[in-house]
């Protein structure tokens, strides 16, 4: 059967209410770790995950770092408005977009919209002792946004204008500190609480972006990198930066009805060389890791045909890993050497010193792995891309893991348990 044609019946399991960890174990490294290695099952803790890894090995991880997205405007009337950012506009540019001064626009999706016609909301806050007040104006949705939005109508998202007096010189960053509340996943049905704003994070997050964290790596702490770290496992960080789609479900019978996400990606030169230094052989940490990576061949792969892409032109799209006549049927004929080399070679001439890209990559059972040869991460929805790709990662014997998981009261999704997949 072909990939487009998978049932996504055939991805399901029981997944009661009560293995949904509703918040993290404490210290986060003393999580269950649920160890699948070339089709045995084990288990231990997580903060033992040095004892499973091979010495000398690569380690890639996401550092983006969740922010504070949702913030919330009471009108007049007493009508309460959700603000939930998504994907910045104007600038378009992530870092650029935090450092903002006086005004910004995001794409983002509006709770109780029905309530906000027209006008602007307003919002009073106080930074280091100044009041200052945040306006929010919804316009037309701008046809001229970034090419790969995922956002390319009214009904995915809204146009909205921020403004706020600069005389404080105060940036949008430090306001989503006083008046942002950080989104943790709708699937633990209660508010967001003090403590998220902690365990909700990585230990190494830094690149602000992401509206939902990359959870594998929530396992780790300082003690457990220091013991990876003496092992002599190298670690490098990409960044993705994680969207609200990613909790998104397949809801059509077919995977071929679903459309995937943009996600916004950075590479680094450092890392792309790592990766030859290591034969293109990772440990990926978390599936947001693993998009980023295997997106890298595809990107490689155009690379070879044609040296003057832009970066925005090197957006991988959803099938294109399975159209084996596209970019002239050179995929999976070069080497994942050679694709990183063509970006090595593309940035060295573009006197870039990392990728900025993005990707709609879906990874489903019939995708052939070109850089992850192990994976961290932890268990997922049924009937979900993200199940998907473990199903693709571990040859299809996704079900025994799951099976073994439930039966051995482990806690699942973006609080849960961890494992480490060794197909």
């Amino acid at each position: 059967m072909q990939t487009k044609n998978i049932q996504i019946s055939d991805y399901t399991y029981n997944l009661p209410d009560e293995k949904i960890a509703k918040f993290p174990i404490t210290p986060r490294d003393h999580s269950k770790l649920l160890v699948y290695n070339h089709g045995t099952i084990e288990q231990d803790h997580f903060y033992n995950i040095s004892h499973w890894l091979p010495q000398k090995a690569l380690m890639v991880y996401n550092n983006t770092k969740v922010i504070q997205a949702r913030i919330h405007f009471r009108k007049s009337t007493g009508a309460l408005i959700e603000v939930f950012l998504l994907e910045p506009a104007k600038p378009a540019d992530y870092e650029q977009m935090f450092q903002s001064v006086g005004r910004c626009s995001w794409i983002c999706m509006v709770g109780n919209l029905k309530k906000w016609k027209t006008g602007t909301l307003e919002r009073d806050f106080e930074i280091r002792g100044c009041k200052f007040t945040l306006k929010a104006t919804r316009r037309e949705f701008d046809a001229e946004h970034t090419l790969h939005s995922s956002f390319k109508t009214p009904s995915a998202g809204y146009w909205i204008d921020f403004e706020w007096d600069n005389t404080e010189g105060i940036s949008f960053s430090e306001i989503l500190q006083v008046v942002g509340e950080l989104p943790i996943p709708p699937y633990l049905n209660r508010e967001t609480e003090e403590s998220d704003k902690t365990t909700y994070q990585t230990v190494y997050s830094k690149i602000m972006g992401s509206v939902a964290a990359p959870t594998a790596g929530l396992h780790f702490t300082d003690r457990v990198l220091e013991s990876i770290n003496k092992l002599g496992v190298e670690t490098e960080e990409l960044t993705l930066h994680v969207g609200a789609g990613t909790f998104k479900p397949v809801k059509q019978a077919e995977i071929k009805e679903h459309e995937m996400h943009t996600e916004f990606i950075c590479v680094h030169k450092q890392t792309l060389a790592k990766l030859l230094e290591h034969d293109c052989k990772t440990i990926a940490v978390g599936t947001t890791s693993v998009r980023t990576l295997e997106s890298l061949y595809y990107m490689g792969v155009k690379l070879e045909n044609n040296k003057d892409l832009t970066e925005e032109q090197l957006h991988v799209f959803q099938w294109e890993p399975y159209e084996h006549g596209a970019e002239g049927g050179l995929i999976n004929q070069i080497t994942p050497q050679k694709a990183l080399q063509n970006i090595l070679d593309y940035l060295e001439e573009n006197e870039l010193n990392a990728l900025h890209s993005s990707t709609q990559i879906i990874i489903a059972p019939g995708y052939e792995y070109k850089y992850v040869k192990m994976l961290i991460t932890n268990f997922h929805q049924p009937q979900s891309t993200l199940l998907l790709l473990v199903s693709a990662f571990v040859k299809g014997d996704w079900k025994p893991i799951y099976d073994y998981a439930l039966s051995h009261d482990f806690r699942f999704l973006s609080y849960g348990d961890s494992s480490l997949l060794i197909p």
